[in-house]
C-alpha cells in the first residue's frame, strides 16, 4: 500500500493541517511543563541522594523559572530571525542535552547549571510564545479557542506527568525521571522536523479560517530584532494598562508554578500525604486545568475579560488561603485540588485579550511575552520564598497564606485595567 507523504498529508488534509501542527506543538508544550515541574518531585529523593536541603532545590527551580520568563521575549524574536522550527527542534536538544546532562551531576552548582539555566533555556522557548505565535500563524478562526488549548497544555504537562516522575523516582531514584524526561524530548525532535512546516505559505497552505482575498501578515524586518523587543518594552512601560497586567500576571506565576507546583508535594509530605498521593492531586489539577482554561478561552470570547480576572484570581487566592487549614484529609485535599485546578491558568486567554487590545495583535504579543518575564518572576520569588520559609519556620503555612492574599490583591487589581488601546497605534509602529 502507498505511503502517504508528509507533503501530500498536508495537502490532503488542506487547512485543517492546522490541527496537526497545534496537536505537535500542544506535545511538546506538555514535554517543556514536565520539566519545569520535575524540580517538586526531585525535592526529597536529591536530599535522600545527596543531603541537599530543599533549599538548594528550590532556589535552582526558581532561577530556572526567572528564566523560563526572562527568554519568552527573546525566544519570538529568535522565531521570526532563524525560523519557528529551528528554533523548536533547538530548545528540545538542548532540554534533552541538559537534562540527560545531569545524570552526572555530584554539586548543586551542578544542577543549578543543568537545570537552573540551561534546560531553563530550552523551556523558556517552548513555553506560552510558542503557543502564541503557532495560533498566529495557523489559525484565524478560533484562536481563543485555540489558545485556551495551548495555555492548558503547560499546566496539564506540569501536572499530569508529575504521578509518574514521582512513581519513577520512589522506584529508581532520581536518576529514573530525569532519564526520562531526556528521552521524551530527544524523540520529539524528528517529530517537529517532520510534521511542523515554517508556516501555512511554506506548504502551499492558508491558515484555518482565512480566504483567498486575505491578505497575509506583512513580513517583519530581519534587522534589529532585539532592538524592536526592547523598543516594544519600552513603549508599553509607559502605561498604566502594561504595569497593571504585568503586576496580575506577577501574582498568577507567584500563586501557580511558584508555591503549589514547587512546594505542595513537599507541604502534603509534612502532613503524612505520601509522595505519589500528593503528585495525583496535581495530576488532577491539571485534568481540570484542561477543561477550566480552554472554557475560559471560550468566555473569553463573549466576556469582559477583566471580570473573568477578578473572578479567577478571588477564587485562587480563597482556596490558598484554604489549603492550610484543609485538615490535608482525602476529601479536602480534592477539593482543594478541583476549585483550585480549573483555574490554574485560565487568566492567560483574558490576559492575552487585554494585550492584543491594548497594544495591537502584532505588537501585543511581543508585550505579552514580557508580562510572562514578571509571571515566572514571580513565580521564582515563591518558589525560593517558600523554600526559605519552610528551612527557617519548619512550615510551609506562611508561604502558602501569602500567595493567597496575592491574589486577592490582583483580583482587586484587574477591574482597573482599562480596556481599548492604551497607546496610538502608530506609536507601537515606530518602535517595532
Amino acid at each position: 500500500m502507498a505511503t502517504l507523504s508528509p507533503v501530500a498529508l498536508k495537502r490532503s488534509l488542506t487547512q485543517r493541517y492546522a490541527f496537526v501542527v497545534a496537536a505537535v506543538i500542544f506535545l511538546s508544550l506538555l514535554a517543556s511543563a514536565a520539566l519545569r515541574s520535575a524540580p517538586s518531585v526531585l525535592l526529597l529523593p536529591l536530599e535522600t541522594a545527596f543531603g541537599w536541603p530543599p533549599a538548594v532545590v528550590s532556589t535552582s527551580a526558581a532561577i530556572g523559572i526567572f528564566i523560563n520568563g526572562l527568554v519568552g521575549p527573546f525566544a519570538g524574536a529568535l522565531m521570526a530571525r532563524v525560523g519557528l522550527r529551528r528554533t523548536v527542534i533547538g530548545a528540545l536538544l538542548l532540554m534533552s542535552a541538559a537534562v540527560g546532562a545531569s545524570l552526572l551531576m555530584t554539586e548543586p552548582w551542578h544542577l543549578t547549571l543543568a537545570w537552573g539555566l540551561l534546560a531553563s533555556l530550552g523551556a523558556g522557548t517552548v513555553a506560552p510564545v510558542l503557543g502564541a505565535t503557532v495560533v498566529n500563524r495557523w489559525f484565524v478562526t478560533n484562536r481563543g479557542l485555540m489558545m485556551g488549548l495551548m495555555s492548558a497544555s503547560t499546566a496539564t504537562g506540569t501536572l499530569v506527568f508529575l504521578p509518574a516522575l514521582a512513581a519513577l523516582a520512589q522506584s529508581g531514584g532520581w536518576r529514573a525521571p530525569v532519564t526520562a524526561l531526556a528521552i521524551a524530548f530527544a524523540l520529539l525532535v524528528p517529530v517537529v522536523a517532520l510534521l511542523v512546516p515554517e508556516d501555512p505559505a511554506a506548504v502551499g497552505l492558508r491558515p484555518l479560517g482565512a480566504t483567498s482575498d486575505d491578505a497575509p501578515p506583512p513580513a517583519v524586518a530581519e534587522p534589529g530584532f532585539l532592538a524592536q523587543t526592547f523598543g516594544t518594552l519600552a513603549m508599553a512601560a509607559r502605561t498604566k494598562t502594561f504595569w497593571l497586567l504585568f503586576a496580575t500576571f506577577f501574582v498568577c506565576g507567584f500563586t501557580t508554578d511558584g508555591i503549589v507546583g514547587t512546594h505542595l508535594i513537599a507541604f502534603c509530605g509534612d502532613h503524612a500525604v505520601p509522595e505519589v498521593a500528593a503528585a495525583g492531586l496535581l495530576a488532577l489539577m491539571g485534568i481540570c486545568d484542561l477543561v477550566g482554561t480552554t472554557f475560559s478561552g471560550w468566555l473569553t470570547d463573549r466576556f469582559d475579560p477583566r471580570k473573568l480576572l477578578v473572578v479567577y484570581y478571588g477564587l485562587r487566592g480563597l482556596s490558598l488561603l484554604y489549603l492550610p487549614y484543609s485538615g490535608f484529609s482525602g476529601w479536602t485535599l480534592s477539593l482543594f485540588a478541583i476549585v483550585y485546578g480549573l483555574d490554574w491558568v485560565a487568566t492567560v486567554p483574558p490576559t492575552l485579550k487585554l494585550f492584543n487590545e491594548g497594544f495591537g495583535d502584532r505588537t501585543g504579543p511581543i508585550v505579552f511575552a514580557w508580562a510572562l518575564a514578571g509571571h515566572q518572576t514571580g513565580g521564582a520569588v515563591a518558589a525560593g520564598l517558600g523554600g526559605v520559609l519552610r528551612q527557617w519556620q519548619g512550615d510551609y503555612t506562611t508561604a502558602f497564606l501569602i500567595a493567597g492574599l496575592t491574589g486577592v490583591i490582583a483580583a482587586a487589581l484587574s477591574m482597573m485595567i482599562d480596556r481599548g488601546p492604551a497607546v496610538p497605534r502608530a506609536a507601537f509602529a515606530a518602535a517595532a
